[in-house]
């Protein structure tokens, strides 16, 4: 184990705290099928323990997106580290909100509704209000042949750009300034989470160690043959986790979504959950996480050792006078950096602790991003080789520091 995670050890981790370097044996997993409603006929890969890229993914919250800079300027420091969803002690997976139901009914379809028709679309594309003025647009062309004037000809297309311009103001209102109800009625819970220090995944079925649960790239398809690809972590023993309600059926496990198509980016989002659980490795160097390093024992002496390379307030000085364009190109420069990073075929560290794990996957292709148009002729797919011993996995990390 490293210095920084034997002094972090010393001031704040659990003896449950999860390093890579020291995974317990553990019972041999279920056989394949039996892990509840989809089973594994969906799961393209199951994604390797250990072995870290060091990268972190580059949509949802986590890089280059403004919307964590608000709430922290919005929240002062202090404020921010009890609300936010993530922090030094925990990273989570519940919001429970102090609201009425019919403030809930009537948030969703404002939402929808703002949403839908608004011009602007998510990372600021365009949205469906240029799609639905447009469709009016037309059948404006052709209703002038049979309007009895231009005025009652435009009429239509006018109230439609006008409401759309309306839904897009309101939607910008609602991203911009909904901050200023989120203390009152929002608040991240530290019961469904995956926790640092203690190295549990605490859930509604009960607290388990990180290392019982395993992330699956999982594959949906629409009617139209679209691909849909989502990072699923599962509790590898579901008959250790049962859900309460009998009548429930499905394995214990947690989604982690990301905005882009990408399959690398949901490796990367796994990469940087691993890290974030394991002690021996410093926080995440993510803005959402920045505020806390010199909370977590193991970031702050990583950092005192000008191991970091950033000042101790890059992210925040960065997003203070940045412009949305310019973190866009940032964002689509990162995205390049987790396709380009060398994600397929790594061994995987559990296959030492976990009897007979290495049965519960397939072969990957050496590019992963590969899985959404394979089989083809042109994807090549490789087995993992056998992991390192344990003295290797340390020397391995102890070179990454």
């Amino acid at each position: 184990m490293t210095d920084a995670a034997q002094s972090g050890e010393q001031q704040g981790y659990e003896e449950t705290a999860f390093t890579a370097e020291r995974i317990p044996r553990q019972a041999p997993p279920p056989p394949k099928g039996t892990l509840g409603m989809l089973g594994d006929a969906f799961d393209m890969a199951r994604l390797p323990w250990g072995n870290y890229v060091g990268v972190n993914p580059s949509e949802f919250e986590y890089e280059y997106l403004g919307s964590w800079y608000r709430e922290y300027n919005y929240m002062g420091e202090d404020d921010y580290h009890d609300y936010s969803m993530i922090n030094e002690v925990r990273w989570s997976k519940f919001v429970d909100e102090n609201v009425g139901l019919m403030y809930r009914f009537f948030r969703f379809w404002f939402v929808f509704w703002t949403h839908l028709l608004s011009f602007i679309g998510p990372g600021k594309k365009k949205g469906g209000g240029w799609f639905i003025s447009g469709i009016v647009a037309v059948c404006t062309i052709l209703f002038l042949f049979a309007a009895d004037t231009i005025l009652a000809a435009l009429t239509p297309l006018a109230i439609v750009v006008a409401v759309c311009g309306i839904c897009t103001v309101l939607r910008r209102l609602y991203e911009t300034q909904s901050i200023r109800f989120y203390k009152s009625n929002k608040n991240w819970s530290n019961d469904i989470a995956f926790c640092r220090r203690s190295g549990l995944v605490k859930t509604f079925r009960g607290n388990f160690p990180f290392y019982e649960f395993d992330a699956f790239i999982e594959m949906a398809a629409d009617m139209k043959g679209n691909q849909r690809h989502t990072l699923k972590v599962r509790h590898r023993y579901p008959y250790h986790s049962p859900h309460p309600n009998k009548s429930v059926k499905g394995p214990l496990e947690f989604t982690f979504s990301t905005d882009t198509g990408s399959i690398a980016e949901r490796y990367a989002m796994w990469d940087m959950l691993s890290r974030f659980m394991d002690v021996s490795q410093p926080l995440p160097d993510i803005p959402r996480l920045e505020p806390f390093r010199h909370l977590d024992p193991t970031t702050r002496a990583f950092d005192d050792a000008g191991k970091r390379g950033r000042p101790a307030t890059y992210w925040r000085d960065l997003y203070a006078k940045v412009d949305e364009k310019e973190l866009n190109r940032l964002r689509d420069e990162h995205h390049q950096k987790v396709n380009a990073a060398p994600w397929g075929s790594r061994p995987d560290l559990m296959a030492q602790s976990v009897p007979g794990y290495e049965d519960s996957y397939t072969a990957e292709p050496e590019d992963v991003n590969a899985y959404a148009h394979a089989p083809t002729k042109n994807v090549r797919f490789v087995e993992r080789p056998a992991a390192a011993s344990s003295d290797d996995v340390s020397d391995q990390h102890d070179s990454q520091r």
